[in-house]
């Protein structure tokens, strides 16, 4: 199979994973985005898998999308940033995206509000929440997140749609579960502190493993690389940049 068939039965095979996902769970599919984790994943491939009907990207390294730009430039896709995000990277990021997932800590919501306001842009975001609670991971403890949550919203640059998580790498998918219950618990409880008229928060959960259990508890978007693109060099918990030394900047 030629690589071109190859991205687009894939992306099928994922797109009906997640809708047979959606019937089990009771839910409707159009309620689950697919978010293509592109790390490593040449221009042209990627152009494959938009061209096939993907429309949501992301990438974990600001010089990935620096250097695919060009390439990609003329597709009409939406683009994520899902990576630990250092302050001095803020400004290059917001060239290339119109949502950052992985906002964990006050120093970079003060400097993404900076930025914004110099070039009187706004900014959705996502807030990273740690549901594993292992050391090598970042991300807000989950008792953390509703204070963090009423503080990042009095910035009006910065638009809070919802959480994400990366939740615990392992093989079995039901250890992984609780994870994705906790992120949804803590959505759930801020929707109580929330105007009744406030739009849902997503829930940005689950990879090529374990999409199906994501889902169950309630996924809005799922972030998928290897199933469509293949295996590459680096294993999954590369892609997300979270086994790299810890850094507050």
């Amino acid at each position: 199979m030629d690589t071109t068939r190859g991205i687009v039965h894939a992306l099928a095979a994922v797109q009906q994973r997640i809708a047979q996902a959606c019937r089990t769970a009771g839910r409707d599919p159009r309620g689950v985005r697919l978010l293509l984790a592109t790390k490593t994943v040449s221009p042209d491939k990627i152009r494959i898998a938009i061209q096939a009907g993907a429309n949501l990207i992301a990438e974990n390294k600001v010089q990935e999308y620096k250097e695919k730009a060009a390439a990609l430039a003329d597709l009409p896709v939406e683009r994520h940033f899902i990576g630990h995000l250092q302050t001095n990277k803020i400004k290059e990021v917001i060239r290339y995206v119109s949502c950052i997932q992985s906002v964990d800590r006050m120093s970079l919501v003060e400097e993404l509000d900076k930025r914004l306001r110099a070039t009187e842009r706004h900014m959705d975001i996502l807030l990273q929440v740690n549901t594993s609670r292992e050391c090598s991971k970042f991300g807000l403890d989950p008792e953390a997140v509703p204070d963090f949550f009423k503080q990042v919203a009095q910035y009006d640059t910065l638009r809070i749609k919802g959480l994400m998580t990366i939740g615990l790498f392992d093989t079995d998918p039901e250890r992984v579960r609780p994870c994705f219950r906790q992120l949804k618990s803590l959505r759930d409880e801020l929707h109580r502190e929330l105007p009744a008229t406030a739009p849902p928060l997503e829930l940005s959960m689950g990879m090529s493993g374990d999409l199906e259990t994501a889902i169950a508890e309630g996924a809005t978007i799922v972030r998928v690389g290897t199933a469509i693109f293949g295996a590459r060099f680096y294993p999954d918990q590369y892609y997300w940049n979270e086994n790299e030394n810890k850094k507050t900047t």
